[in-house]
């Protein structure tokens, strides 16, 4: 779609200025101040012929240094070093046509420090994740629900495919029961554009990555829930995809180069097998498979090892944690990208904002081929960068079999002990992100065969282990679904349209079990808030025995004893047989419900206690 105008900001007084846009600029804008001081421009022009063209930069403090050709002619790249003595203003990029001169603004912005220091702070042990899609949360807009030009016209709500309306506003109009429920980051699926003929709900196929999708509510709406979310403490996390793009992409539709993607003979998609990348043994075919094949037809390769598409993408991230105040980065299929690279984009992140952190989805099967592609203490030949990793260990081979397989050596619990016991690998485990449920999973609700009292026992689990918790969307109000097709663990959340018969924001229409399950989830959620013990203290588990399983979390402040009974019988605990841990203390306070509870006691079958242990 042809651009009409741009705008850039004049020094004095942020007069704004307005070119006719005669070529598109990728970055659209950059900042004064930055470390990453020189930028490299990606240029798309109109006709084939453009990349003949000369061109002229004239402003204080940017030099224009190089530019490249590409065998598509409508595409330059343009190297561009910014002093430290330039100043906030629109830069005027000349391109000559015979005769001709045609002028295209590229604004350079002040940094975000300017208006508030409130940013890139960082997601620790200490914060609890609220993951939503925007489509299926509240649409809190309907007049973005549909967009005019883009491709995907579709508006219903019966189908599980289709769009539903869901926005940003909706989200911003939900932040009080986020907040309330103990929420202190926000983590959504992809906000860029998607401009896609279908399947468009959840965004992983985008196809503009300077523009925030118009049904969501476009820039503004980024930014006002940015800005929401940071006035009340809270933090933004962004869904990051570097792998690939949707096929309508104008990196794929128009690309300016062969090499820009990944190509092929014939269609080859990953093997999806994480294996081949570090096996020891493995065949190089094998592992380019796994990294280069395409994610899906719709979701083409992107060819990271060309420098361009790197630079693109590296400054794309920069460009969205200081346009947008992003505080956390979660990469999107991490194992299938180029990790020399991932390590280039890590650390210029890292670079620019120290505080920045990133936490990679990796769904692989074992503790080891999860640790390789995070900071680890193994002795391999790569050494990743990412601080952080998406915990599916803890979550497929933990707290699922904890509450549906029967006890044995290896069997139920054990296997949750067995997992964490394999912390060794990570440099900290703490940064890894625990999860019961998401949106290409079936829930938990119905994992757990819809038995109130395992997803209780979850929800305990997920808010006492180590690491940051995590939660999808609607699994307080015991939302269901299996996976096959993912559309069903994508529903809409009840209250977040018009006329819904149940609202879990109100409470309206919930059943007392569903309100029960959300009373519990904001209860432990907002106690873990205030314990430095459930947030950055140690980890100590004892070995299960008969479907106990015993684990605590302390600091020099506070000690949290946490009794998992996954059996189908009541068991005694005597707390004399925890003394590590126990001694010096004569009680403790369920956090739950309050009750103090001495040396010997009872555990109900199939429940977690969770007690502050006292003097």
């Amino acid at each position: 779609m042809k651009k009409i105008v741009l705008f850039g900001y004049a020094m004095l007084g942020m007069v704004l200025v307005s070119f006719a846009q005669y070529a598109k600029l990728y970055p659209s804008n950059w900042y004064t101040g930055m470390k990453w001081n020189k930028v490299q421009v990606l240029v798309r022009g109109e006709y084939d012929g453009f990349s003949k063209e000369k061109v002229r930069i004239s402003y204080p403090g940017v030099t224009l240094t190089k530019v490249s050709n590409f065998e598509n002619g409508k595409y330059l790249a343009l190297d561009l070093t910014i002093a430290a003595v330039a100043k906030p203003g629109t830069v005027t990029i000349e391109f000559l046509e015979g005769n001709k001169t045609h002028a295209v603004a590229w604004p350079l912005k002040p940094r975000r420090e300017g208006k508030s220091k409130n940013f890139a702070q960082g997601v620790t042990s200490s914060d609890f994740i609220y993951f939503l899609m925007p489509d299926r949360f509240s649409n809190g807009d309907e007049s973005n629900d549909r967009i005019a030009g883009l491709r995907d016209q579709s508006l219903n709500r019966d189908s599980i495919f289709h769009r539903h309306g869901g926005d940003l506003q909706g989200v911003i109009n939900h932040l009080d029961y986020l907040q309330n429920l103990g929420v202190t980051a926000l983590w959504m699926t992809p906000v860029l554009e998607n401009d896609m003929p279908n399947r468009t709900e959840h965004g992983y196929a985008f196809t503009d990555h300077y523009r925030i999708e118009s049904r969501f509510g476009g820039e503004a709406a980024y930014k006002k829930l940015s800005d929401a979310l940071h006035q009340r403490g809270m933090k933004l996390i962004q869904d990051a995809v570097y792998n690939h793009v949707g096929s309508y992409h104008f990196m794929v539709q128009d690309a300016p180069a062969k090499d820009w993607l990944h190509q092929w003979p014939a269609f080859t998609q990953t093997s999806y097998k994480d294996q081949p990348i570090f096996d020891p043994y493995g065949a190089k075919s094998d592992a380019k498979k796994t990294a280069d094949g395409w994610f899906t037809r719709e979701m083409p390769d992107l060819n990271q090892q060309n420098p361009f598409v790197a630079n693109f993408l590296v400054q794309h991230a920069l460009w969205s944690v200081e346009e947008f105040g992003v505080d956390g980065w979660r990469i999107d299929t991490y194992l299938y990208n180029d990790l020399p690279f991932m390590n280039r984009c890590n650390k210029a992140l890292t670079d620019e904002y120290p505080h920045m952190t990133m936490f990679g989805e990796v769904w692989v099967h074992g503790v080891i081929n999860q640790a390789y592609f995070g900071e680890n203490k193994m002795d391999v030949p790569f050494r990743s960068n990412l601080q952080g990793l998406v915990d599916f260990q803890t979550l497929l081979y933990g707290i699922q079999p904890a509450l549906n397989q029967p006890f044995g050596w290896t069997e139920g619990v054990n296997k949750l002990y067995n997992t964490l016991s394999n912390d060794l690998v990570y440099k900290d485990p703490m940064r890894n992100v625990i999860f019961l449920d998401n949106h290409d999973m079936t829930r938990f609700f119905s994992t757990v065969n819809e038995d109130v009292a395992k997803q209780k026992m979850g929800l305990g689990w997920l808010f006492t282990c180590r690491g940051i918790p995590q939660l999808y969307y609607g699994t307080e109000v015991l939302m269901k679904g299996v996976a096959n097709p993912d559309g069903w663990v994508r529903l809409d959340f009840p209250g977040g349209w018009k006329g819904d018969a149940k609202n879990a924001f109100t409470g309206e229409g919930l059943t007392e079990t569903e309100k029960d399950v959300q009373q519990y989830t904001r209860t432990l959620a907002n106690f873990r808030k205030g314990s430095s013990a459930l947030k950055t203290g140690k980890f100590m588990q004892y070995l299960p025995v008969d479907g106990l399983y015993v684990y605590f979390r302390y600091d020099a402040g506070q000690t949290i004893m946490c009794i998992m009974n996954t059996s189908d019988t009541e068991k005694k605990i005597e707390m004399s047989d925890y003394a590590e841990r126990t001694s010096g203390f004569g009680k403790g306070k369920d956090v739950v419900t309050g009750s103090v509870l001495t040396g010997s006691f009872t555990i109900p079958a199939k429940k977690i206690t969770i007690l502050e242990l006292l003097k």
